[in-house]
């Protein structure tokens, strides 16, 4: 590594803003959207799908599953960390938070998560149209046409991240010197040998094989303890990564260990989704194995790449700044915009090639114009993520005009 990406890391450690974390983010929500797409066509179940169920897209999509989420709750933290020291304390981080999740989550629970759940429920049945459903159906409480209303979809990755950052804030107002003692000793602790790689997998392996078969494996705030065993603390690994020095030669130190067991984990995953295609329930045996796998894999790639963002994409490029700021935005509105096209499109038969560009192209344009056009109106800029926008520097006084 050269000098001065190694200072860059350096910085990003003292609270500094790290850009190749910041490229990370941004290629994890683009694949993130990539995926959404392709599930449309995978043999597995979702929102939508087309009539073409594609066997050859099962290895790709099996090697990202286990990693796309953990990478994403990492980076969060990574940048909480900054977030946090840029606030000052932990209720001005907390209230920081709450205006850039909680607004845009009440404005997509009101206007885009309509859209999926009225695919939903037209999928199975529904007679009315949108806005029908919208005024009348949607504010429910409860079962309705075979889903339970209200529901996050793709929003649950906000709810589940403004609840570890809430959690976070509280003990860093209570117990800050408590959490820093406690992060420095098990960061010291993990940067000797290769215990920053095997302790924190074998640590979740654990705990997911411990909740496997006492807790049911589904998606809620106050259900999903297999997922928060998982995100959470990668959420906060990814926030003590940003102010601990020690791990990053750490970092570099086993990354290629790191990519090793990734490719024998990845083997073993791919092994299991082509043995069991499609909604196949294996043994319990085998099923306690991919979870493992797919726990270490989603540790050790997350790893990988962070290491990667650091050694070669940690610089500043021109349109980066405007690239970080769309990812909210993007998120929001891809998955309604997949689905919403998806379900238009189905009737057309047209060819899977087609209709996979088709698909891409109205996702990226409509996102592309959310951001665009919602980041030039300033009340539309809370709600879809974004903060007030900047002030221009106020223009210089000269001495003789002073």
């Amino acid at each position: 590594m050269s000098e001065a990406n190694r200072d860059l890391s350096d910085d990003a450690a003292r609270g500094g803003r790290h850009y190749g974390l910041d490229w990370l983010r941004i290629a994890a929500f683009a694949l993130l959207i990539l995926y959404h797409i392709g599930m449309v066509f995978a043999p597995w179940g979702w929102v939508i799908h087309t009539d073409y169920q594609i066997s050859a897209l099962i290895a790709p999509m099996a090697l990202l599953t286990p990693w796309r989420l953990p990478l994403l709750f990492a980076v969060s933290g990574f940048a909480s960390r900054h977030l946090f020291e840029k606030s000052g304390s932990a209720s001005a981080f907390l209230h920081a938070r709450n205006l850039r999740l909680l607004i845009p989550l009440a404005f997509g629970m009101a206007v885009l998560i309509p859209v999926e759940m009225w695919v939903r429920v037209r999928e199975a049945g529904y007679p009315h149209g949108y806005l029908v459903f919208w005024a009348t159906d949607y504010w429910r409480w409860g079962p309705f046409w075979g889903r339970e209303f209200p529901s996050w979809e793709h929003l649950w990755f906000v709810v589940y991240l403004w609840a570890y950052t809430a959690v976070l804030a509280l003990i860093l107002w209570r117990w800050r010197r408590w959490f820093d003692a406690v992060a420095s000793g098990i960061a010291a602790w993990l940067a000797q040998g290769w215990r920053l790689l095997w302790v924190p997998a074998v640590g979740l392996a654990v705990a997911r094989l411990g909740l496997q078969f006492l807790v049911a494996d589904e998606q809620g705030l106050l259900r999903d303890w297999a997922g928060h065993a998982l995100y959470f603390p990668i959420f906060l690994f990814g926030f003590v990564l940003a102010g601990s020095p020690t791990l990053w030669p750490v970092l570099r130190r086993i990354s290629n260990a790191a990519l090793a067991v990734s490719a024998l984990t990845g083997a073993v995953i791919v092994w299991i989704e082509t043995s069991y295609p499609g909604e196949t329930i294996p043994p319990h045996a085998v099923m306690a194995l991919a979870r493992v796998a797919q726990v270490t894999m989603g540790w050790t790639v997350t790893l990988a790449l962070i290491q990667l963002a650091d050694r070669y994409w940690n610089r500043d490029r021109r349109w980066r700044k405007s690239a970080a700021e769309a990812v909210f935005p993007f998120y929001l509105v891809h998955q309604p915009v997949i689905v919403l096209t998806a379900w238009y499109s189905l009737p057309l038969g047209l060819p899977a090639g087609v209709q996979f560009l088709l698909l891409v192209a109205t996702t990226g344009i409509a996102c592309l114009a959310t951001y665009l056009i919602g980041r030039e109106i300033g009340w539309l800029r809370p709600l879809i993520g974004l903060g007030p926008r900047a002030r221009p520097p106020a223009p210089a006084i000269s001495p003789q005009a002073a």
